[in-house]
């Protein structure tokens, strides 16, 4: 199963866009497909504790994941069911049948039939669709038999057929209605639909009109043309090209009977001086080669010179091939962009791991600082005093585990007293509920504070099990436990401006902390003098607006629309 880390660095790298996902295990089977409107919302789901046995399952062996991003959720959901198709995941069951989407079908026949169906065969049929649902086809088929009905024809008229010109050339202009409709054109078809709606409505029949709202909103979602899937096209490799000046990403579609069965993109070193169009020449032969295709038709994002036999190279500008080209290009783009990222987060770790290990030196400590914690104090003149501490995970901010703490112990502007107590609740904390503790305590203040934070480690049994210093801040002096000599640290080193790092933080954490409390308890103060106005009262305005700035910012009508015209007035007065 994936660490912590490799699942956050997993979930970073996914795409917040509509698409497909897939998994695979250590030797690059496919467990499984997916689709989604979001793929970072929907790959971070299945690490959630809460998941079902089946899908805990899947987790254990998921070891990475790809992901193919496309323009709406219905090619998502299309491109998922093709590539179910294609390969027969371990782990999906939905979509293992034979079963593919509905079709609608005008046949080229003389009298040309209308029917609904799940294949694409005669290339001389013209196929509308795919559709997500046999309802919207329901829909559909139902408003097309109401044409011709509307026009004399039954089905046992139908069956007889009368062939004499005249009602040929009728019968014909219904079916070009039919295709116009199916095509373009669904604004009679949501007209009629609408108009059902409202008549039901007026006549409180809710129910009914319920369900033709939810026929409406079908038809409307149905309205996005997908790219994924075309009967127009047939056997046709795609092609597209990006890169950052070191690397060029060539992404390929490959598209069967229509649909797209197979994507995959490539990386490659660029040497210097070389063109786009011969890179992407060289990586033409190479997909077709490993993925032995035989199309006859290319589609590329460059012009590049034709070295193919019976093949034909083109760049398509317009219509259902360039959305395809569009497509292939989007999914270049993603894989650049995450390959460049993992680049810098790298460089980043590379650099961050340099820093630990200076630190570590400098310092004298026996491991590497991966875990390092911070307190600072803030106060006015010793009322609402806050302590806080900031934590650092392998040299950056880890956010979520910053902590604050009400003094509780304290009264008067008392530093050295307060860090004791923020010390010793810490740690008390941590030891009680069996949390890690850090590699190195940052102190900021002086040896006084320093001093004061070590009788809290005396008493909780952790003196000389974590290291701690003092930061001074006038001079930037460093100061260790029972050493009254300060460390001055080089003021362009590396490791100064970590520990400087965490002191600002820590300050600026403590600090707005502190400003919150005190604009409350002022607030509350000066709202309790105002004759009429109670602690509900003050509870409304203090949840509302936080401060007697803002509640003033906000005007009189603003809060007379939380504690009523009356108090507000008294209030503003």
């Amino acid at each position: 199963m994936l660490s912590k880390s490799c699942i956050i660095k997993l979930i970073s790298e996914t795409p917040k866009k509509p698409g497909v996902y897939q998994y695979y295990n250590k030797e690059k089977q496919l467990l499984y497909v997916g689709k989604a409107k979001n793929l970072n919302n929907r790959v971070r789901s299945y690490f959630n504790k809460n998941n079902s046995p089946k899908t805990k399952v899947l987790v254990k062996q998921i070891f990475s994941v790809e992901c193919i991003v496309v323009s709406t959720e219905l090619d998502a959901l299309l491109l998922e069911n093709n590539l179910i198709k294609q390969y027969q995941p371990k782990y999906n069951v939905l979509l293992k049948d034979d079963k593919t989407y509905p079709w609608i079908c005008i046949t080229s026949e003389k009298f040309p039939r209308i029917f609904q169906t799940r294949k694409v065969e005669d290339k001389k049929n013209n196929y509308y669709g795919p559709y997500m649902s046999t309802w919207i086809v329901k829909i559909l088929m139902d408003y097309i038999s109401d044409m011709f009905y509307d026009n004399g024809w039954t089905p046992f008229s139908y069956v007889q057929r009368d062939l004499n010109n005249s009602s040929r050339m009728q019968y014909l202009s219904i079916i070009n209605g039919v295709k116009k409709l199916l095509e373009t054109d669904l604004k009679s078809l949501m007209r009629k639909l609408n108009n059902k709606m409202l008549y039901y409505s007026d006549r409180l029949d809710f129910e009914r009109a319920q369900k033709i709202k939810e026929q409406i909103d079908l038809i409307k979602k149905h309205q996005t043309k997908s790219t994924i899937v075309s009967p127009k096209l047939d056997n046709i490799d795609v092609f597209s090209l990006q890169n950052d000046g070191k690397y060029a990403y060539i992404n390929y579609l490959k598209i069967l009977s229509g649909a797209v069965v197979q994507t995959h993109t490539l990386e490659m070193k660029k040497k210097l001086e070389e063109s786009d169009e011969n890179i992407l020449q060289l990586a033409i032969v190479e997909l077709r080669s490993r993925f032995k295709s035989n199309a006859k038709n290319i589609y590329c994002s460059h012009k590049i010179k034709n070295i193919w036999k019976n093949i034909k190279l083109s760049t398509p500008k317009i219509g259902a091939k360039k959305k395809l080209l569009d497509v292939s290009i989007k999914n270049a783009k993603y894989i650049l962009l995450k390959n460049k990222k993992r680049r810098l987060l790298n460089s980043e770790n590379s650099n961050v791991s340099k820093v630990l290990t200076s630190l570590k030196h400098e310092l004298k400590l026996n491991n590497l600082p991966n875990h390092i914690e911070c307190f600072d104090i803030s106060n006015t003149q010793g009322f609402f005093s806050i302590g806080a501490c900031v934590v650092f995970k392998k040299g950056r901010p880890a956010k979520k585990e910053y902590r604050f703490f009400n003094i509780k112990t304290v009264s008067g502007p008392d530093d050295f007293k307060s860090i004791e107590e923020v010390v010793y609740r810490r740690y008390l904390r941590l030891i009680n509920e069996k949390n890690p503790l850090p590699d190195l305590i940052i102190i900021d203040g002086g040896k006084g504070q320093l001093n004061a934070a070590i009788k809290s480690l005396k008493k909780l049994s952790l003196f000389r099990k974590i290291k701690i210093i003092g930061i001074a801040k006038r001079l930037e002096e460093i100061f260790f436990e029972e050493d009254p000599i300060p460390l001055y640290l080089d003021k362009r080193s590396s490791s100064l401006k970590l520990i400087q790092h965490l002191r600002d933080e820590a300050h600026r954490f403590s600090l707005s902390q502190h400003r919150k409390k005190r604009e409350k308890k002022l607030l509350n103060i000066s709202l309790q003098k105002t004759r009429g106005i109670g602690p509900k009262t003050i509870e409304k305005i203090i949840l509302n607006f936080g401060s007697i700035k803002n509640a003033k910012l906000a005007g009189i009508k603003k809060v007379g629309e939380v504690v009523g015209e009356v108090k507000a007035k008294k209030i503003f007065n």
